[in-house]
């Protein structure tokens, strides 16, 4: 059996979505050079839908692969489905992912969750608190 899925293989090779957007109205970075992977989520907010997300990731191909295929999966929803979207949907949308590697699938829901918040707040706003984690203070980074 192989290590990664063809899907994982496919968006490390072919990734989706890959670069910056200017102006962007959120803009989330999560991970730290301890954890080695660091992923930064651009988004522009038409309305109440994510007409573009972008992303730059340094790291495994895993985190790469988790990063495209959570891009793909909130482009053009909602942002209230985005905020939906969890590390197991990205993971199972890739056919699985190592169990040492499932943290770049938490990554790159952090990082959409971080880019999202952002636009909250340039936005004023209101929102739940709660359903923002405090990535710096993870338990897998510190």
């Amino acid at each position: 059996m192989a290590l990664y899925s063809e899907t994982v293989m496919d968006h490390f090779r072919n990734p989706r979505n890959v670069g910056v957007i200017d102006n962007a109205d959120g803009v989330g970075e999560v991970g730290n050079a301890k954890c080695g992977d660091i992923m930064t989520m651009y988004l522009k907010i038409d309305g109440d839908t994510i007409s573009d997300v972008k992303f730059e990731t340094f790291g495994c191909g895993s985190a790469i692969a988790s990063s495209s295929m959570a891009t793909e999966l909130i482009k053009g929803k909602p942002v209230s489905e985005a905020l939906q979207l969890t590390n197991k949907a990205v993971a199972e949308a890739l056919d699985g992912l190592p169990a040492h590697k499932l943290h770049c699938s938490v990554l790159a829901e952090e990082a959409i969750k971080a880019a999202l918040k952002d636009y909250y707040d340039k936005h004023g706003i209101e929102y739940d608190h709660s359903l923002f984690p405090d990535c710096a203070h993870c338990e897998g980074c510190e």
